[in-house]
């Protein structure tokens, strides 16, 4: 089934990648929430293509109205066309297509294909996180200061962290803690399972530790399909980090 998925991600990456530096049309689904056309051919596509590898199962994408004959079914495709959107326009790599297959409201296949970056990250459960194909792992720091976290510029109470390069999709900062390459991801708003889902299996499976940001389970297939930020970070600093940017979160809820 992951190599399934992955070849026909890779072939939504393509099609992405190929009209990447064409003409496309674009417009705000809300204020500061663009999106384009390719978005929505890659969805169509996805939606084809994974139908055909398991009929029955649900579907719950960014760019396709919500339908709620998802949460009946046992197994849920759950699906970011182009997650990053914002690189994708600006002529950037930080995007790539995420896809999850979702079991009983956890993930057990993820693929995220970042064709600017030439990059594949795939899991399946229980068998470990690849990056074109090389086994990865979450990197070994047992403290928080000086911990790297991608993020274009730290506050102030934060100066005891490494900022480093930010891609705009969600999905690749949290594949970077998976490969050793940032050591945490830490959000706290409210957010969506297409950005996570296959991200969040991926960094598991890497041996990183992932959570909401208040350090809750995430939870897939669910009514409204939100998360309230995540946590994705090494183990030995997952309690200090809770304290530091959980704290935020819940004065955010």
């Amino acid at each position: 089934m992951l190599d399934a998925v992955a070849a026909i991600a890779a072939e939504a990456g393509r099609l992405a990648l190929g009209r990447a530096s064409g003409e496309y049309k674009r417009w705000e689904k809300a204020p500061g929430h663009p999106v384009c056309d390719v978005d929505l051919a890659v969805d169509a596509f996805l939606r084809e293509r994974l139908a055909k590898l398991i009929p029955d199962a649900g579907w719950l994408s960014e760019e396709t109205v919500d339908e709620p004959s998802r949460l009946g079914k046992r197994q849920v495709w759950i699906v970011d066309p182009i997650d990053g959107t914002r690189d994708f326009l600006r002529g950037r790599s930080g995007w790539c297509v995420s896809v999850a297959l979702v079991e009983d409201g956890s993930p057990i296949v993820g693929v995220l294909d970042a064709p600017a970056r030439s990059e594949v990250w795939a899991a399946q459960k229980g068998e470990g996180a690849t990056r074109n194909g090389v086994a990865i792992s979450a990197s070994q720091r047992a403290a928080l200061s000086g911990a790297r976290m991608p993020i274009d510029a730290l506050p102030k109470v934060d100066r005891d962290l490494v900022a480093v390069a930010k891609p705009n999709s969600i999905a690749l900062r949290i594949c970077m803690v998976a490969a050793g390459e940032a050591d945490l991801v830490a959000t706290y708003k409210w957010g969506h399972q297409w950005d996570l889902a296959a991200a969040a299996l991926i960094a598991s499976e890497a041996g990183a530790a992932v959570s909401d940001a208040v350090g809750r389970p995430l939870a897939f297939n669910t009514p409204g399909a939100a998360v309230f930020g995540v946590l994705a970070c090494v183990p030995a600093i997952q309690v200090a980090a809770l304290e530091r940017f959980g704290e935020r979160a819940r004065a955010a809820l």
